[in-house]
């Protein structure tokens, strides 16, 4: 008998432990998470003094439109016949080119947005086998796919599908980032936010490749880096920290949670020039004029991805985002333009 009762103790006080954490738990989402966003909902918080923004990608009327993965819903994403079309058609204009970058076996950096060539290209037929990664490859051995292989257009065709050897143009192809921006920069120059998709030692290298590029291009000035790999974004401060970058996931929830509560800090506080932030996502809310004004009056621009619906467009050009990343830059140029 006093076994039992010794085993319900036990039982009971690990019961009592589990639900003193739940409750701590909770506790902790409640003021780091929900409190912030009620605050943000109801209200605005100060508003920045526009005399001390020094910040280029701070917008001062209306938001900036950026052609996300270079136009997926127009174009083959992160094609060279993207970037065509959005530089040729006289039906809208793009400020922002947004692209992703994987290094390949012989140390190219090439456009891709996924891990692996399955979805977009050819890449399975061509090389016998799925999950080819960019840096399996050499970028030669790239350059023979078909890059617009899966893109779908509006009316449902896929108009590029089934073009193989000599028949896939060179603007469907494998490109290069310094072929990008040579033809970004030919035609008048532009800003970029530029994504590195690999970590570990292929993300350093490609960080090391895109900041050898962007210096000798000239062109740090006009990239807004990031990555969702952490070990990459510690790599970049270290040694570039002259390379701009956007926030990191962690560095984006600290920024959230003093940005809920007026906590202002020093200048220097914020190591990032840019959010680079979806505009809303279950009980988080980052679309509100509380996140632009505090993250202005921090110097940080706030760049919202990816805004495919007109009415979403409108709404947060309205609060004052700074930058639009659409699939659909032509219909993003309408809302924001009033077209």
């Amino acid at each position: 008998m006093k076994r039992k009762h010794k085993k319900k103790s036990i039982f009971k006080r690990i019961i009592k432990s589990f639900v003193t954490i739940v409750s701590v738990i909770l506790a902790l989402a409640i003021v780091l998470i929900v409190v912030p966003s009620v605050i943000g909902k109801i209200s605005d918080g100060k508003a920045p003094d526009k005399a001390k923004i020094t910040n280029p990608y701070i917008t001062d009327e209306k938001a900036l439109v950026s052609a996300h993965r270079s136009g997926k819903d127009i174009a083959p994403e992160n094609t060279m016949a993207a970037f065509q079309y959005c530089i040729e058609t006289e039906d809208f204009n793009v400020d922002i080119f947004e692209f992703d970058l994987h290094i390949t076996k012989d140390g190219k950096l090439i456009l891709l947005h996924d891990s692996t060539l399955d979805r977009t290209t050819n890449s399975a037929e061509h090389f016998g086998e799925e999950g080819v990664k960019p840096s399996y490859k050499t970028y030669e051995e790239l350059r023979l796919l078909n890059f617009g292989e899966n893109f779908k257009n509006a009316e449902g065709e896929y108009p590029y599908r089934g073009l193989r050897g000599d028949d896939i143009p060179d603007e469907l192809r494998a490109v290069l980032l310094e072929d990008v921006l040579d033809y970004l920069e030919s035609n008048g120059g532009f800003q970029y936010i530029i994504e590195i998709k690999d970590s570990g030692e292929n993300g350093k290298k490609a960080c090391d490749e895109l900041y050898r590029i962007l210096k000798e291009k000239d062109l740090l000035a006009d990239v807004v880096f990031g990555t969702f790999n952490p070990d990459v974004t510690a790599y970049a401060d270290k040694h570039y920290p002259d390379m701009l970058r956007s926030a990191s996931i962690i560095e984006t929830i600290v920024f959230y949670v003093l940005c809920g509560y007026g906590i202002d800090v020093d200048a220097d506080f914020f190591k990032y020039e840019a959010l680079q932030i979806p505009s809303e996502r279950a009980i988080i809310y980052l679309n509100t004029p509380r996140v632009i004004n505090y993250a202005h009056r921090h110097n940080i621009a706030v760049q919202y991805w990816t805004i495919n619906d007109a009415e979403e467009v409108k709404e947060l050009n309205d609060i004052g985002a700074d930058c639009i990343m659409s699939d659909a830059p032509d219909m993003a140029y309408d809302v924001i333009n009033e077209k």
